[in-house]
């Protein structure tokens, strides 16, 4: 789930762990060679309840290996998706200030590259989670959202009833039919005339509607005061095609809160506005000649080749009529975006407007461009939304996928902070970090799950994780590492290492498991479980199991493999394991599948024949049910250093492991973790000392 202002508050620290570093000298790492005899004196820790053959039992995932999904995590040889292509056409009406509405007609163009013939249709209703007797009203207490309203109202549902072959190219040969549509909370279902036929059926589905637009409510959808007028943000603002997918049929979860699980397609969309409003949406604005002033474009265009930002519209243009073709009557603007999930909009008469080039990889561009109220100027706040999401974009786009569109908005509105493709709402108030942290948050969702079109109805860790993961190196690389290393000293007092933060989580009995279902999750636990456990288990992942180069190569694969496509966790699970070569099913039941700790423990050191010329001998405890790499560190008497490296096989078949040493000085001290990189329940048995003389 995105986050909201109350949680992106709380939640900060949580995700931020850019700190956390590979433990100190594990490329120098020394395997020891000789046994020792006698010990060094140190009391033994208490009993474990760490079990091997638990641990490293086999890992049953839950989504099989088939002929639509392979046991290397990619897409199987028979791997099928169906395909919803929009054309939308709405009106926002503002003259009743208070609830203002939006009307529209879609035409949805569906594909059937199922095995099955379809004799139902579902559809998303989104906008009804605002009515009061919403099924998330109950979810949440009983409360309706605030700025509730009747959701979408329906007019008519009609189907063009062709031969389901698509012969004219828009699936249908013209014959519309009515259909009666039944309406269960946030889903729309309709019963078709006759079957669609499985691999490559089509047919053309009309929908007329309308609804209010709620109040300031999550930033999904809404209309906000400004100093120079309202700003709508509006999403979800259509009906949309449930998934029909290979692991269940029909997705039909109610809309809770959790967010979303699309198809992909191609969209045009138009948008009736009143004249003195400009529009940002998802994708390529293709009819700028009608609805900007010459000024405007030729700024456009210079902005296109330009590193440095460019005003389109200027602060002190808001006002002066003159920064519209005219300010009377309606406009109609008009977008494309291919090969999407969804589209969203916002409008307003008080944006300020700038952008600037995107560099791409492979010498491609795109535009960032940001809008955003008066009120949202100045040298450390909105001035910089397009320095923060150009950077942002080309980070991600060449170390992980390249951006797949022209065009990249981000909006200062209400500022909830809310994903979609091509656009993101954020807050005009917010500056400095906040701002740059949100916005590289928001638009790294293009990655997942707007690239990597997981379900985050049901596995929000998917993007959410995962997004909070890769936002970490962007905010280490952007601008020398101005707003580095991603975290929050108020929540780590002092300095205090980040890594710790996990620890409450992972002690708490009552704590949900990564692969819950997120609206199972209380507000105490969603930003924890969601964000920031799996996030930090992608940086130890990285940083401590795998390295980087082989878990950078497993990531970027799995991305290319299901890009625009509907990985489960499995495919996750699989594709990592495949992409790395390494059995990672240990950690998949201890970090996602159960909330296990880790306390690793030094149990007693040894010398050899009574002195350290001979070698010593290290033995260590696991003392919780996760076992993880460990790195452990030898400090001698004459200053200097030995790093030991203790990998997960260590534990295979015990609980308790010795680790020899070769002869050398006198031992000082013996560490194990010494950079703090593990999330280790109890530091305080982590080291031993050699007693004072």
């Amino acid at each position: 789930m995105t986050i909201s202002r109350f949680r992106r508050t709380a939640s900060t620290a949580l995700a931020l762990i850019a700190a956390l570093a590979p433990a100190a000298g594990l490329a120098q790492a020394q395997t020891a060679t000789r046994f020792l005899e006698k010990p060094v004196d140190m009391d033994p820790s208490s009993a474990t309840a760490y079990r091997p053959f638990e641990a490293f039992a086999p890992l049953t995932l839950p989504q099989p290996v088939n002929q639509y999904r392979s046991g290397n995590g990619l897409p199987g040889p028979a791997y099928w998706q169906n395909r919803a292509d929009y054309e939308l056409h709405a009106r926002l009406d503002t003259s009743k200030p208070d609830t203002p509405t939006l009307s529209g007609d879609v035409v949805i163009r569906y594909t059937n590259n199922s095995p099955d013939a379809l004799d139902r249709l579902w559809l998303q209703l989104d906008q009804n989670i605002y009515r009061k007797d919403a099924r998330a009203a109950v979810a949440s207490g009983g409360r309706p959202r605030p700025g509730a309203t009747d959701g979408f109202v329906i007019r008519t549902v009609t189907v063009d009833t062709g031969d389901g072959k698509g012969g004219d190219g828009k699936g249908g040969d013209g014959k519309a039919v009515s259909l009666p549509f039944h309406v269960d909370d946030t889903r729309m279902w309709v019963d078709l005339p006759r079957p669609l036929a499985a691999k490559g059926g089509k047919l053309a589905l009309r929908i007329d509607y309308g609804y209010t637009i709620p109040g300031t409510w999550g930033g999904r959808t809404a209309h906000t005061p400004t100093r120079n007028g309202e700003i709508y943000e509006i999403a979800q603002w259509y009906p949309r095609m449930a998934v029909y997918d290979d692991l269940r049929g029909w997705d039909t979860l109610p809309y809770l809160g959790a967010e979303f699980y699309l198809e992909y397609g191609d969209f045009d969309y138009t948008v009736t506005v009143p004249s003195t409003m400009l529009v940002a949406g998802s994708g390529e604005l293709v009819n700028g000649a009608e609805v900007l002033t010459p000024t405007q474009l030729k700024r456009l265009d210079h902005a296109r080749a330009s590193d440095a930002t460019v005003m389109i519209r200027t602060p002190e243009e808001v006002t002066d009529p003159r920064s519209r073709p005219r300010d009377t009557g309606e406009m109609t603007w008009h977008f494309r975006m291919k090969n999407t999930r969804d589209v969203v909009f916002a409008a307003s008469a008080a944006f300020v407007w700038d952008a600037a080039r995107v560099n791409l990889p492979e010498g491609r561009h795109a535009l960032a461009m940001s809008v955003y109220p008066v009120e949202g100027v100045g040298p450390e706040r909105w001035d910089r939304s397009t320095e923060y999401l150009k950077a942002s974009i080309e980070h991600f786009s060449s170390r992980w996928f390249p951006y797949p569109w022209p065009v990249a908005v981000n909006l200062g509105g209400h500022g909830a902070g809310m994903e979609y493709p091509g656009m993101v709402f954020d807050g005009y108030k917010d500056q400095g970090k906040g701002l740059y942290w949100i916005t590289a948050h928001e638009i790294g969702h293009t990655w997942f799950p707007m690239i990597v079109g997981s379900n985050e109805r049901r596995d929000a860790w998917m993007d959410e994780g995962t997004n909070t993961f890769i936002d970490i190196y962007a905010q280490d690389a952007f601008n020398h590492g101005e707003y580095a290393p991603k975290r929050d000293g108020e929540y780590a007092p002092g300095g205090g290492n980040p890594v710790d933060e996990i620890l409450p989580l992972l002690t708490d009995a009552a704590a949900p498991n990564i692969i819950n279902a997120p609206d199972g999750m209380t507000e105490k636990y969603r930003h924890p479980v969601s964000y920031f456990k799996p996030a930090l288990g992608l940086v130890l992942l990285r940083e401590q199991v795998l390295g980087p180069q082989r878990f950078d190569d497993a990531l970027r694969r799995y991305i290319r493999a299901w890009a625009y496509k509907h990985p489960s966790p499995s495919d996750f699970f699989r594709a990592m394991e495949s992409g790395a070569g390494e059995d990672l099913s240990w950690f998949w039941r201890g970090w996602y599948f159960n909330n296990w700790a880790v306390d690793f423990a030094i149990r007693k050191v040894e010398y050899a024949d009574g002195g350290p010329g001979k070698g010593a001998l290290v033995t260590l405890a696991a003392l919780d049910r996760l076992v993880l790499p460990a790195t452990l560190q030898v400090e001698y008497d004459d200053g200097s250093q030995r790093s030991v490296r203790v990998p997960v096989e260590t534990w295979r078949g015990q609980a308790e492991a010795t680790i020899r040493l070769d002869g050398g000085p006198a031992i000082r001290r013996v560490t194990i973790d010494p950079a703090h990189a593990l999330p280790d329940t109890n530091r305080g048995n982590d080291v031993w000392s050699a007693p004072t003389p």
